[in-house]
């Protein structure tokens, strides 16, 4: 039997698994550095920057999903955006992935949001046909970007002209 649950601070350690193993399905299983105490932090403060969705099958863990919110100018609502969505193998074909995404939904109309947004990996072929399947738009003409670490730190301490490639010393009219 499947039950959604909101996560609480004593679920760290098993939101933090539900990463690691997400990494390892991406291909990427060092790139993992969160601890519990961030996710403590950051999803269980009185001011949370994520929230998180624990799906149980038969009381065991089955899989999770964490979010935010996400703000879209254009039309002056706030979305959802679903950073991680992860089942674990052995639980996979339940259908425990939809639920989560059908309760997201819910969340999403609830709380008077535009949308679930969130990105896929072009060769996860599975978790396409799930996500075109519910009626999900593939937004093929954005490109992500990412700005970190050194390169971050260097546009944050550049001189306000320098950023603006003016020469310091202010504008010359």
């Amino acid at each position: 039997m499947l039950s959604i649950r909101n996560a609480t601070d004593t679920d760290a350690s098993l939101i933090l698994d539900f990463i690691r193993r997400l990494a390892e399905y991406e291909r990427e299983p060092n790139a993992v550095v969160a601890t519990e105490a961030d996710l403590i932090r950051d999803g269980f403060s009185p001011v949370p920057k994520y929230r998180c969705l624990i799906a149980e099958w038969d009381g065991a863990p089955a899989g999770f999903a964490l979010f935010h919110y996400n703000y879209s100018t254009w039309r002056g609502h706030a979305g959802l955006y679903l950073e991680d969505l992860f089942v674990r193998v052995e639980m996979r074909g339940k259908g425990i992935g939809k639920a989560l995404l059908q309760r997201l939904a819910q969340i999403a109309l609830e709380e008077n949001c535009y949308g679930l947004r969130w990105m896929v990996l072009e060769w996860n072929e599975p978790a396409l046909k799930l996500y075109e399947s519910l009626g999900a738009e593939l937004l093929g003409e954005w490109e992500t970007m990412l700005l970190r670490g050194p390169a971050l730190a260097q546009l944050a301490s550049a001189d306000v002209h320098e950023a603006v490639g003016e020469p310091k010393g202010g504008s010359k009219k």
